[in-house]
């Protein structure tokens, strides 16, 4: 597995990513199992976030022999300092280390959680108080709003890494994306792409047949291929897969023979994105 510089800080990633919620209510064999797996094809980032189920509870253990040789990110939805501190410690202690290297917050999309977040009292503060404590080596934001991580770019010191979706489909057919991913580059954060292999939304009353996923994954095999190497081909680090065991495999496959999208390819991803409804789009003028 490839491995990519994480903003200039020396630290190098797998252009793959484990996404936490793939041991999400498995048994404690099957975490152990998916983790080795994943280390064994070079894998050494992983992200979690309590907000997926008791993923926590269960990478924990199957990630503590490897602990010393992963990157380990995590996030909290909380907004407020306290409610941050809590979570915080409860993130270290299900996840049996005494610290994360890059603790994050999650899906901050609106101006209230930005003005919460960054306040007086707000959770930023203890974001700070934890790289000073040893807690978290990074910090960073994810976001499924432009408009947000844009701010968030331009006004919050400290930061050193942006998590957001850089997909295809809402690239070419809706201009989301690009404008983030600059900006951060501009700024000298590291870019990790959420969303790579998701194709559209689910149709209403359609069936869900992924548990795990709130979007359609690419099940086409060559159409994944095309997607998620238009994402490593962009100004990106590292990207995380759907959170199923199958789709994570198929990354890794592809990820192992990467090259960088073609022109013509874009023109028949650009094709293909008129056919998808993108998952995420700019918010009106």
């Amino acid at each position: 597995m490839r491995r990519r510089g994480y903003g200039d800080t020396g630290v190098e990633l797998s252009m793959i990513g484990f996404g936490g919620i793939l041991v999400s209510g498995t048994e404690a064999s099957e975490a152990g199992s998916l983790v080795s797996e994943a280390v064994d094809r070079g894998v050494n980032y992983f992200d979690v976030a309590p907000t997926y189920g008791n993923a926590q509870e269960m990478l924990g253990p199957a990630l503590e022999p490897y602990r010393n040789d992963v990157f380990l990110s995590c996030k909290t939805t909380e907004r407020t300092a306290s409610g941050a501190r809590t979570e915080l410690e409860e993130s270290l202690r299900l996840l049996r280390t005494d610290h994360v290297d890059l603790y994050q917050l999650h899906s901050l999309n609106t101006d209230e959680d930005f003005d919460t977040a960054t306040g007086p009292g707000g959770a930023w503060e203890v974001f700070l108080q934890a790289r000073e404590e040893g807690k978290a080596r990074f910090l960073g934001f994810s976001s499924h709003s432009a408009e947000t991580a844009l701010r968030l770019i331009e006004s919050v010191d400290g930061l050193d890494s942006v998590l957001f979706p850089t997909n295809w489909c809402t690239w070419l057919a809706a201009g989301f994306g690009p404008q983030v991913i600059d900006a951060a580059q501009q700024k000298g954060l590291a870019r990790l792409a959420l969303k790579a292999m998701a194709y559209g939304k689910i149709a209403e009353g359609a069936e869900k047949k992924w548990s795990r996923c709130w979007y359609q994954p690419i099940e086409d095999p060559d159409l994944a291929e095309l997607a998620l190497r238009f994402t490593l081909s962009q100004p990106v680090t590292a990207a995380l897969p759907p959170g199923e065991a199958p789709f994570f495999r198929m990354a890794l496959d592809i990820a192992e023979s990467f090259r960088p999208v073609e022109d013509t390819e874009v023109e028949q991803l650009r094709q293909r994105a008129t056919e998808a409804e993108p998952i995420f789009e700019l918010a009106a003028a």
